[in-house]
């Protein structure tokens, strides 16, 4: 007797459950401008990789002879995939069930997904697009209580973030526990216009008598990349997952493996003869620091994150003679280079993040020290500073900087991680010291110059400063291996290809001693 009466059971469930939220509440989805998850998984993953686990979760109903009469499909989809040809965990909610509350979703489903990259080591892409984690107001009277607030599972998204990747896309209005599920990763993504995210909706914030806001004006992309709750904003769908696979190939599967190298798509020796210039002599007229990054790493390779917030500190991954390598810069455009408040809490997530997955560091450095000022007193900028240098100094990470231009104060001492010994090179337009010889001239010499005034004293300090100057060069400070090396920044690449290839063998595969925090 055969068995095929279940198995024609098996895929009409199938078959409802891959109708989702109904064909109206798809094409609704479809005319928001949203891709269904399914959709979504397909695009996402290679083709025809992705493997459901849960395809007939949901919630059935039954006649008096125990036919299923009705079926409603769990709105969390999850399941195996391959990304790049290698597998992950991805995970999404679905809009057009119930809105993507948490009333429909199967709390089963989610913990297995998260419990199962953990125990495999993989990687989990989340696709967020559900408002809520506790469901409505209406699941008081349904279950006869009122929930407390637990978090219940928490603790193994948490434990994933110190063992392989997690990546978050905010692929509509997510809030609550939606936005922390897209902040609690190491990569995150929104889609402008089609996505929002906040804690809380507009009728909330309305009744807290907070004023009457759109879900646009509290959580809007251009809000979120700016603030550092989200790392970049794209226009589409298929742009955050295209951003969600090139994120992944810098990375290992986890702590316990090493990134692999890449394809060698360049030569390590190729020279680029704008360098010998890009850098203006005159001190305060500025450049373009990302030019130089994308001519010193493989064509085309720099992929960064965070442009939208702490701008004046460039972080992202690229490749140096196929191996992937993190690098940071200052950006002589934002506050001349200055570590913000915000730039050094970006740096700090930046750092740990290359150092838990055993990427090498490297510094372009034009750093001329913390922004200085009354609001940078008053947003703590000297702890998140020290916060950034404290990362940087516990990083099991090979370490080398370049110091394109200035290095001053206690920023500046980011061209050296503590108690190690790494390369470190100088420009020839190289220029440090604990204050910039400008700013700090007529207090050095506040008594030298005292006897002068008007015109005099001007030409007394012009005088002061010629004489400094004569002291300023980088070679001088070669002089006695203060700086390792004094380069011609045509030799930029060929020294770090040549550095990627050197430290390529003394990386550490392993977890590391702290957990990861987002």
């Amino acid at each position: 007797m055969s068995w095929q009466p279940e198995i024609d059971e098996l895929r009409e469930r199938q078959r409802l459950a891959a109708e989702m939220g109904g064909a109206e509440r798809v094409a609704r989805q479809k005319a928001a401008g949203k891709l269904t998850v399914r959709e979504r998984f397909a695009a996402f993953a290679d083709p025809g990789s992705f493997e459901e686990v849960g395809s007939t979760a949901g919630v059935g109903t039954y006649d008096e002879d125990g036919k299923l009469v009705s079926f409603i499909p769990a709105n969390f989809l999850c399941g195996t995939a391959e990304v790049n040809g290698r597998p992950v965990i991805v995970s999404g909610d679905d809009f057009t069930v119930r809105g993507g509350s948490n009333e429909f979703t199967i709390p089963a489903k989610r913990d297995f997904a998260e419990r199962i990259a953990v125990e495999l080591r993989l990687p989990h892409i989340r696709l967020v697009d559900g408002m809520g984690g506790g469901g409505s107001v209406k699941m008081i009277e349904i279950k006869g209580r009122t929930n407390i607030p637990q978090m219940s599972g928490w603790e193994t998204v948490v434990e994933h973030l110190g063992v392989a990747p997690s990546v978050a896309l905010a692929l509509g209005s997510v809030a609550g526990i939606g936005a922390a599920r897209v902040a609690t990763s190491h990569y995150s993504v929104i889609v402008a216009e089609t996505a929002q995210m906040m804690i809380a909706g507009p009728a909330l914030v309305d009744q807290a008598s907070l004023g009457e806001v759109s879900k646009e004006e509290l959580g809007h992309a251009s809000i979120h990349t700016s603030n550092g709750a989200i790392d970049d904003m794209v226009a589409t769908e298929e742009e955050a997952f295209e951003r969600a696979r090139r994120f992944l190939s810098y990375l290992p599967q986890n702590v316990w493996e090493l990134p692999p190298r890449g394809p060698i798509t360049d030569d390590a020796n190729r020279r680029d003869e704008k360098l010998i210039k890009i850098v203006p002599r005159e001190q305060r007229r500025v450049y373009k620091m990302r030019e130089i990054i994308d001519s010193v790493v493989d064509l085309g390779s720099f992929f960064e994150m965070g442009k939208g917030w702490g701008k004046s500190v460039i972080t992202g991954f690229a490749r140096l003679d196929g191996w992937p390598v993190a690098i940071f810069a200052e950006d002589p455009y934002q506050y001349g280079g200055a570590w913000t408040a915000a730039s050094s809490r970006k740096l700090t997530r930046f750092i740990d993040l290359a150092s838990m997955f055993h990427l090498p560091l490297i510094h372009l450095e034009d750093c001329p020290g913390f922004l200085i000022g009354k609001q940078s007193e008053e947003e703590a900028t000297i702890r998140l500073g020290s916060m950034a240098l404290a990362a940087l100094g516990q990083s099991r990470s090979p370490f080398c900087c370049v110091i394109i231009r200035k290095a001053f104060g206690v920023a500046g001492a980011a061209n050296h991680k503590g108690a190690t010994t790494h390369f470190r090179y100088s420009w020839p337009s190289g220029d440090w010291g604990s204050l910039p010889i400008e700013g700090g001239l007529e207090v050095a010499y506040k008594a030298e110059l005292a006897p002068f005034e008007g015109e005099d004293f001007d030409r007394e300090v012009g005088k002061i400063r010629d004489r400094l100057n004569l002291y300023r060069s980088p070679f001088r400070s070669a002089e006695p291996f203060e700086i390792e090396e004094v380069i011609d920044p045509r030799d930029t690449r060929s020294l770090l290809c040549r550095w990627a290839n050197l430290v390529a063998p003394s990386r550490q595969a392993g977890p590391v001693s702290w957990t990861y925090r987002p």
